[in-house]
């Protein structure tokens, strides 16, 4: 596996759970998220989402309270769907945009979208809701009734993704996700508690992409303990992965 791509179609033929979350009704397995961010990404599509474009994602929950933080997961994986829908279109997506986005679109919770100022040319979607403004799309709605097929396009390993401290690559993110799996002992049977705002590249190699690659349940927004924390202050579990230490060198 080279690509961010290679990792969604290995979990659509998956079995098990990738997401849990106390405030989600039932667990996100594998293969619906896989067809999901499949979905996401012919959806982008025709917002002009292409190889080398930009898009800024929010990360929040649907529902945000004055208690939640941008960055923080809480009632469900949207940001991290959106992330990788915009990777399977070869896009370069910045998981904590500025206040002023210029990017092709924007995907943020619906109640935060008005602390960003949209560039002339940005699509704003919005997860969560309800969305008010005829001009902002409805993030699961059109999901719902998107292309459940992988999006067209090639991707190369040295095609960048992810704009952080700097431009990472796919390869880089993939190749960093494979040695945090093998340092971790991360399995099919783990559970990794993410605690950690989801915004470095760390975070992204170690909440989302090493899981994935080892077919791992990923948990967050409540009080369960993991076998693996990913998290920058203090965790309950022993075992505690630092966003610094998996971030690509």
């Amino acid at each position: 596996m080279q690509v961010l791509g290679d990792l969604v179609a290995q979990a659509r033929d998956r079995d098990g759970v990738l997401f849990r979350s106390p405030e989600r009704s039932t667990p996100y397995s594998y293969s619906d998220f896989a067809t999901n961010a499949w979905k996401g990404g012919n959806l982008l599509r025709h917002y002009g989402v292409r190889h080398g474009t930009r898009v800024a994602v929010v990360v929040g929950p649907k529902e945000p309270t004055d208690e939640d933080q941008p960055g923080y997961l809480r009632d469900g994986p949207d940001a991290l769907l959106a992330f990788l829908a915009a990777a399977l279109d070869g896009a370069v997506v910045d998981m904590d945009p500025p206040n002023a986005v210029d990017a092709t679109a924007l995907i943020a919770p619906a109640a935060w979208l008005d602390r960003y100022t949209q560039g002339p040319g940005t699509k704003g979607l919005a997860y969560g809701g309800p969305v008010d403004d005829p001009t902002i799309a409805q993030f699961e709605r059109e999901l719902w009734s998107e292309n459940p097929l992988q999006p067209p396009g090639e991707v190369a390993p040295e095609d960048n993704v992810l704009a952080a401290d700097r431009t990472y690559t796919h390869g880089e993110l993939m190749a960093e996700s494979s040695r945090v799996v093998a340092d971790y002992d991360i399995g099919a049977e783990t559970t990794v508690a993410l605690r950690a705002p989801m915004t470095t590249a760390g975070a992204i190699v170690a909440g989302l992409l090493a899981p994935m690659r080892a077919g791992a349940t990923v948990v967050f927004g409540g009080d369960e303990t993991g076998d693996i924390a990913v998290a920058d202050g203090d965790a309950p579990e022993e075992t505690v992965v630092r966003p610094d230490d998996t971030t690509p060198s």
